[in-house]
């Protein structure tokens, strides 16, 4: 049986679909992670490779794109104190990449979302798939501009 069968990323789309093209797909974390960190997002290679360096330069510069219009767009939607990027692969080598909303009070702050639990989570409002696929859409349509 190949990997590829195996893989979770490549039978599923990993979270809710939020935006896709031919080179990867974002997708808003659900469940219990979701809930903690409202906003919290994946970007996934549609492609099963293992690491950034598989893809071509233009296919790899393109994931980092839309890992950066995503984290703009929870910047604007959820206004986080921080954001993390990650791109571990260790569980499932897929690649993909988390983009994490992160709050001074939240769970685990400042250690990562993997870590032990240092308090009880601070309820906050998660905003609609609506308003982050409309604050993502406005970030990629500018995603080959000069800043």
């Amino acid at each position: 049986m190949s990997t590829k069968l195996k893989c979770e990323l490549c039978t599923g789309p990993g979270g809710e679909l939020l935006w896709e093209d031919g080179i990867c797909r974002v997708v808003r974390v659900i469940g219990p992670e979701g809930e903690a960190f409202p906003g919290y997002c994946r970007i996934v290679c549609q492609e099963h490779v293992a690491e950034m360096s598989d893809l071509t330069t233009s296919d790899a510069h393109h994931v980092l794109d839309v890992v950066l219009a995503t984290e703009r767009a929870l910047r604007l939607t959820v206004q986080p104190d921080k954001i993390n990027l990650a791109s571990l692969g260790n569980v499932v080598p897929h690649l993909h990449w988390h983009v994490i909303p992160r709050w001074r009070d939240d769970s685990h702050f400042p250690a990562p979302i993997w870590a032990a639990a240092q308090r009880t989570a601070t309820a906050r409002p998660n905003a609609s798939s609506a308003n982050l696929l409309q604050a993502l859409k406005t970030e990629l349509s500018t995603m080959n501009e000069t800043p």
